[in-house]
């Protein structure tokens, strides 16, 4: 499942050429994206419980299984 939830944010980060870093920090994603515009945040908070958006960092908050989320995105880039 979580690699299903990992595709989605994915997606809506604007996909792989569009994510410049990701890392999983306790409850969150903290991403980095080079065109905030591609972002879709209305997907992405479908797919969490919540998003912050500051230029071109996004934070995705997914709960406790935000590491697991972070990997399996690395493994999608």
């Amino acid at each position: 499942m979580a690699d299903e939830k990992a595709g989605a944010i994915l997606a809506a980060l604007g996909g792989a050429g569009n994510v410049v870093e990701v890392e999983g920090c306790i409850t969150r994603l903290r991403t980095e994206v080079r065109d905030p515009a591609l972002v879709d945040e209305a997907a992405l908070k479908r797919s969490s419980h919540g998003v912050l958006m500051a230029g071109t960092v996004v934070q995705v908050v997914v709960g406790p299984e935000a590491d697991m989320i972070a990997d399996d995105i690395a493994d999608l880039l």
